[in-house]
């Protein structure tokens, strides 16, 4: 039974087949899975499918790519559909410096405010992180985030962070990346962080696993995920997923 903790089956990339997508996943073992809003558009659509599916959840939350677009009514948005009984993190948030999109100073401003408000709610959060490392953690620490924790997503940086962010409360998530042959990086990783804060996800429709490398990512390829970390950790593809999965439940809070 694994536990894909960051999928986007609000993508437009599965409008046409989106259940069969759902239905291989549960046929492959991915029982259950976090589905990740970022904006007004993929907000209300992650929380229509989580309410649709049992095992599926909800987080809600702004991306740092478009921090500029966001504006207070979102944000009290945002707290009003935290309450929802499907919605089980706020995120994604963080700060993204590759696209130059919305400003360092905005993206700043809006990554703190989700953090006071995920505090407010008291709820994990998940942070989405590219080439912005060290001010993602001094706003972390800055913040108070450990008061809630939550998930370094997709986590593609260097072991010497892993313990930093563990000291704040936060789970280390692994996907796709760790599978390519040309990352080293997510490798260590996948040895270096404690199991019982570990976790693995897809970021479907993004980062497909090899041999998907390049293709549609979808939830039921966190099995290839999975199998990658425990052949590293040197441990069987069961006791990685159980120990994943529970992992996940702890997190967001989700009693099975």
């Amino acid at each position: 039974m694994l536990f894909d903790t960051h999928v986007h089956m609000n993508a437009t990339q599965f409008i046409e087949d989106r259940d069969e997508v759902i239905q291989r996943a549960f046929a492959n073992g991915v029982q259950y899975m976090v589905v990740v809003g970022f904006d007004r558009e993929t907000i209300p659509l992650a929380i229509e499918i989580a309410e649709q599916y049992d095992t599926i959840y909800a987080a809600v939350g702004w991306h740092p790519v478009d921090a500029i677009d966001m504006t207070d009514e979102d944000l009290a948005w945002i707290e009003e559909l935290s309450h929802h009984p499907k919605v089980v993190a706020i995120g994604e948030m963080g700060l993204d410096y590759h696209w130059d999109k919305s400003p360092k100073d905005v993206q700043k401003e809006v990554f703190r405010k989700q953090i006071q408000l995920a505090k407010k709610v008291n709820m994990p959060i998940i942070i989405h992180n590219r080439e912005a490392t060290e001010d993602i953690l001094q706003i972390l620490e800055e913040e108070g985030a450990s008061e809630v924790g939550g998930i370094m997503h997709c986590y593609n940086d260097s072991v010497h962070y892993v313990q930093q962010c563990l000291d704040m409360n936060f789970y280390i998530s692994l996907g796709g990346p760790v599978t390519f042959k040309n990352a080293p990086l997510p490798k260590e990783v996948a040895v270096e962080v404690p199991i019982d804060r570990l976790l693995v996800e897809t970021d479907a429709p993004y980062l497909a696993p090899h041999p998907n490398r390049g293709k549609r990512n979808e939830p039921s390829y966190v099995k290839l995920v999975a199998e990658k970390i425990a052949e590293l950790r040197g441990i069987s593809l069961e006791e990685l997923s159980k120990k994943t999965t529970e992992n996940a439940f702890k997190l967001f809070q989700i009693n099975r």
